[in-house]
């Protein structure tokens, strides 16, 4: 335990320096930096998306609803998916 405990340790002290090095600058993603700049070479500028989700919870409600509907999909066909157990009872008659 006490092996595992300053492994975690060693590993979060040597991260240290390139966290803060790394500064609170933005850093811009692939739309940004690559396609963005295509697309404007293009003739083709960015627009407002048809269905924007960076406003509020909208992305997190959208994520929830469809894990709650695929939860239970999966639970409805979960013998479907997994197989049929035995009974025990099956099992003692030697069926």
């Amino acid at each position: 335990m006490r092996k595992s405990v300053s492994a975690t340790a060693a590993v979060l002290l040597l991260c240290l320096p390139g966290v803060l090095l790394a500064g609170g600058g933005s850093w811009t993603g692939v739309d940004e930096t690559v396609v963005e700049r295509y697309a404007a070479e293009a003739g083709r500028p960015a627009r407002e998306p048809i269905i924007n989700t960076d406003q509020g919870d909208l992305l997190l409600f959208v994520f929830a609803l469809a894990g709650a509907g695929g939860g239970f999909v999966a639970g409805y066909y979960f013998h479907d998916l997994f197989g049929r157990r035995e009974s025990k009872a099956e099992d003692e008659k030697g069926v």
